[in-house]
């Protein structure tokens, strides 16, 4: 036996073997090289820069969650902006100044960024049971109505929010005495503050990929691929669709409600107009786009879509007839060309490349595995 594991390396006489984290030695030095490459990126990048893949980062925690409950488990959901907001303004709630214009604890990092998480569980759980009723299209329905049901009471619970045209600050960012809003020295390096944000969303996006993937690689997660290949055919082999389904919104809206939290700590000032429609839709785009039941692919979409603005900036500067705002005498504006953009990728990529960047990346890979080639 030994000698013939010793002619095929890639042989696996175990299934946790197969189902290991990191599971190649290929895999194994592909994950270290891209962590070290981002752990160099914020000594090489601009501010600017910085900035946009902290905030890519960050909503690539959500992107993780959207991709469980969607991607796994097969429950179409456009109500994650409903459980972002929530994360976002329970974390202002608790971590935000008592001495502000609106309701604030001034509670520490540690406590209001997982009450964050779980307070959005909570009203994931609450939509949960109607998800074993409804499936498809209606269920998408319902949970769009949460978006608007969020916007209706974000806007008018001024007290909490700050309502439509105000809003309110962020929460405190500053975790085990590190102030992450001010420059200074931080593991005996002078740091920016936004390399600071960086190298925070670099560990929580590391922390919520592990999770993200552990789950998927149990036997919850192949409850929730059972569910979602066909949900009759998985209660005839003994999965609980009620348990599955409601664990599924649960732990989507908990990563959704740390991102909202984290996002908007980095963004400083937000307002409930921040939390509509397109909010769900971008974060539907991340996961198409990206890769459908993949965490690369959540991740690959959500770095995309969040630097989609700084690409349609730049096309704008390209093309003719594209205007920096609205007035400004061209046929369309950035932002109407952003809004292009996300329908046309959208619609791309489920026609040409249904499994999006990953799949992309998988047929990169597979083409280089016949290296070096015989022809």
């Amino acid at each position: 036996m030994s000698a013939t594991l010793r002619r095929r390396p890639m042989a696996r006489t175990a299934y946790g073997q197969d189902m290991a984290l990191v599971n190649t030695g290929a895999k194994r030095i592909a994950l270290g090289t891209i962590l070290l490459a981002a752990i160099a990126v914020p000594f090489g990048a601009q501010d600017d820069i910085l900035l946009i893949l902290t905030l890519g980062m960050i909503a690539a925690v959500g992107a993780i969650g959207l991709n469980l409950v969607t991607g796994y488990a097969g429950q179409v959901s456009l109500g994650h902006a409903f459980f972002i907001g929530l994360g976002a303004y329970t974390g202002a709630i608790l971590g935000g100044s008592p001495d502000g214009p609106v309701t604030g604890y001034g509670l520490p990092m540690w406590i209001w960024l997982p009450a964050a998480g779980v307070v959005a569980a909570v009203a994931g759980l609450l939509v949960g049971p109607i998800a074993v009723r409804l499936r498809g299209l209606y269920l998408a329905i319902v949970t769009l109505g949460l978006v608007f049901i969020g916007d209706h009471v974000f806007r008018n619970a001024r007290e909490l929010t700050g309502g439509s045209g105000v809003g309110r600050r962020g929460p405190a960012l500053e975790l085990f005495g590190i102030d992450f809003t001010t420059s200074g020295v931080w593991l005996g390096m002078e740091l920016s503050r936004n390399q600071k944000q960086f190298f925070l969303a670099l560990a929580f996006l590391v922390l919520f990929a592990v999770i993200g993937r552990n789950i998927a690689r149990s036997g919850v997660g192949r409850a929730f691929s059972a569910i979602r290949d066909r949900d009759v055919a998985a209660a005839v082999i003994g999965v609980d669709l009620t348990k599955y389904k409601v664990m599924a919104f649960a732990m989507s809206s908990f990563f959704a409600g740390v991102a909202g939290a984290l996002y908007y700590a980095v963004v400083g000032v937000f307002e409930p107009a921040a939390f509509g429609l397109l909010l769900s839709i971008q974060y539907l785009a991340m996961i198409l786009i990206g890769g459908v039941a993949t965490i690369s692919g959540a991740i690959m979409g959500a770095l995309f879509i969040t630097a989609l603005p700084r690409i349609a900036t730049e096309v704008a500067h390209i093309l003719p007839g594209i205007s920096d705002s609205a007035g400004g005498g061209g046929l369309l504006t950035v932002f109407q060309l952003e809004q292009i953009l996300y329908g046309a990728l959208i619609v791309g990529f489920l026609v040409f490349e249904p499994r999006g960047l990953f799949g992309i990346w998988l047929r990169i890979r597979n083409y280089w595995k016949g290296w070096p080639f015989s022809y």
